[in-house]
């Protein structure tokens, strides 16, 4: 298996980055006020002033213009900031990995209720399709008897009747293929949804007590001296991989909460006695179908569409939803994150 890049969030786009800002702010705006109250006269005329001043100058001038202290203070800062904003966000993967489990989890619940509303639904729907189409084969029929008894009345009604069937029977069976594009999707998602939970679930038994040993072996201070020396710190790329996770499991969940949102509106915009639905609901789960690629499905998500409208490709609806089990040999999607 190809080894997956690692991309991580910048600094600035996360939490930590935020409270970053919020102080980088503040220190521009103190400096600033500083150097408009100073009495840069007095400064000038003392000696031992004037030599501090241009000290700290020369410091500030060599920390911008020498790459590794350039380094070793932003690692410093974000340090500090991430300490500070741990204090009232959580920040470390391991525990946000440990609530997206418990999230995912929840999630799969609902998810199969709604696989099972929609499975209710579509036998509804098949049986209206199925009714539909023998009252309409008795009013071609009467139709049929009323013209060769020359019963001109009872032949338009009749007649009539079939086609307003015929018309509304084109438009459920369009509803039922979509019914039956959500249903393949819900339960395609279903099934790599717990192979991702148990996939998260082993990547936090093992990397928190990893996480805990290489933390311990690598300090603050040892990172700060691999920046110095211009060595890769482990530690650093530990917790870049463990972030590249979370993002794409925040990612993931993203998505299979966003697909039962647009299930949910599509399943409560029809209206099965009345033969009708609203076009809202239809038109985001068209939306949905057209997005060019889907963190859970993957490639799967074309094969999905394409067997939908396949008219051989016959969906079970008596089957079973899949209680997933991973494979014997089954290799952590996350495995290749710390390669």
């Amino acid at each position: 298996m190809d080894k997956t890049p690692l991309k991580s969030k910048s600094f600035w786009k996360r939490p930590e980055g935020v409270t970053g800002l919020i102080f980088l702010a503040a220190l521009v705006a103190g400096g600033a006020y500083l150097l408009t109250t100073v009495n840069w006269a007095a400064i000038f005329a003392n000696t031992l002033a004037l030599a501090g001043t241009l000290g700290i100058l020369g410091i500030i001038v060599y920390m911008v213009l020498d790459p590794k202290m350039r380094a070793l203070v932003s690692f410093g800062y974000k340090s500090i900031m991430r300490w500070i904003t741990g204090i009232f966000v959580r920040v470390d993967p391991i525990g946000i990995l440990k609530s997206y489990v418990d999230e995912l989890q929840g999630n799969l619940r609902k998810m199969n209720k709604q696989i099972s509303q929609l499975r209710a639904q579509m036998h509804k729907l098949k049986e209206i399709i199925v009714n539909n189409q023998r009252e309409i084969q008795s009013n071609l029929q009467l139709a049929s008897k009323a013209k060769a008894t020359q019963k001109t009345n009872v032949m338009i009604l009749k007649s009539r009747r079939a086609g307003r069937l015929k018309e509304s029977n084109l438009k459920l069976e369009d509803l039922y293929k979509r019914m039956e594009v959500l249903y393949r999707v819900l339960t395609k998602m279903y099934e790599n949804s717990q192979i991702l939970a148990e996939d998260i679930k082993d990547q936090v038994a093992v990397k928190e007590q990893e996480r805990k040993a290489i933390h311990a072996s690598h300090s603050a201070m040892n990172s700060a001296m691999s920046i110095i020396s211009g060595d890769p710190d482990k530690r650093a790329m530990f917790d870049m991989a463990m972030e590249a996770v979370t993002e794409d499991v925040a990612n993931k969940v993203g998505e299979m909460e966003r697909f039962m949102e647009v299930s949910a509106n599509f399943m409560n915009s029809i209206d099965l006695q009345q033969g009708v639905f609203e076009e809202d609901g239809l038109n985001m789960l068209e939306k949905w179908e057209k997005e060019s690629t889907s963190f859970i499905l993957g490639e799967e998500k074309s094969s999905l569409l394409l067997e939908a409208e396949d008219d051989s490709n016959v969906l079970d609806l008596n089957a079973p939803v899949t209680e997933k089990v991973r494979a014997t040999g089954h290799r952590n999607q996350y495995d290749n994150f710390f390669e």
